[in-house]
């Protein structure tokens, strides 16, 4: 009876061992039929992506509706999730897109606004002076002021690259385009660093504010969403070495050519007789 009772403890662990055991490979046939199935689900080649409403098996094969993959596709395109994974791809690869590129010696975009291009000197000393790729500059200053030296938001934002009066020191012109070159370049700067290099989220900070890194896409202001989608997709088109852009074209007819209009005239008016 003694000699029973000291081999329960023994008896309970092997029992216990042999359900953890069998819960196991449950779990890994359980695992291995999943993996199995998404294998024939995903075999997706041109001849079986078919037309249709569903799924058809035919042979032990999964046909797949063309309409799904293109849903998914679009589903996972307008994701903010792709903010995360552009950061994390920032972290994981070289060739990643940073807002310092390393070079100050390409020539601005032949499609930004002629009042941008107007600065195109001016740009290259301040993206070699402060570090800034100058398509990355030449796009903020494009979205903030097309160029133009004196413009000032309703919110008060001031000059080339509408930086508010919190970035300046005492005594500073803001409407200098020097000082305001570099508090704009020092705050984008600032928004890289927070935002490990990844240019849609410098960009998404430059307009509203540092907080926006840490939120999802959806919610940030309508403004900065649409600050976000102006800025990556004119960026890309000028780092392309793209002879035109049509996010640029779309900026422009939302409003931008305004913008840009008032810029070449403050220009003209600026500019010394008979230039």
């Amino acid at each position: 009876m003694n000699a029973l009772i000291k081999r329960r403890p023994r008896i309970r662990q092997r029992l216990q061992n042999l359900k953890a055991r069998a819960r196991d490979r449950s779990l890994r046939a359980g695992f291995e039929w999943l993996l199995a199935t998404l294998l024939r689900l995903l075999r997706l080649s041109r001849d079986q992506i078919r037309g249709g409403r569903g799924l058809v098996k035919r042979d032990g094969v999964w046909y797949v509706p063309l309409w799904l993959p293109i849903a998914i596709a679009l589903i996972l395109a307008s994701s903010a999730v792709w903010d995360d994974a552009a950061r994390l791809a920032a972290r994981l690869s070289s060739a990643a897109a940073h807002v310092i590129r390393g070079t100050t010696e390409t020539e601005l975009a032949p499609f930004f606004a002629p009042a941008v291009r107007h600065w195109s000197e001016e740009v290259k000393i301040w993206s070699t002076e402060y570090q800034v790729d100058p398509q990355l500059l030449a796009t903020v200053m494009q979205i903030e002021s097309c160029g133009h030296p004196a413009v000032i938001s309703n919110a008060g934002a001031r000059g080339l690259f509408q930086v508010m009066p919190f970035h300046f020191e005492a005594g500073e012109n803001m409407l200098d385009p020097a000082t305001n070159a570099k508090r704009g370049a020092s705050f984008l700067n600032y928004c890289a660093k927070a935002a490990d290099g990844v240019v849609g989220l410098t960009l998404a900070c430059y307009n509203g504010g540092p907080s926006v890194i840490g939120k999802t896409r959806d919610r940030w202001s309508r403004e900065t969403q649409k600050y976000y989608r102006w800025g990556v997709g004119i960026y890309s088109d000028a780092i392309a070495g793209a002879r035109r852009s049509d996010t640029l074209d779309q900026w422009l007819a939302a409003g931008g050519a305004r913008l840009c209009a008032s810029a070449l005239e403050e220009l003209h008016k600026a500019a010394p007789a008979g230039s």
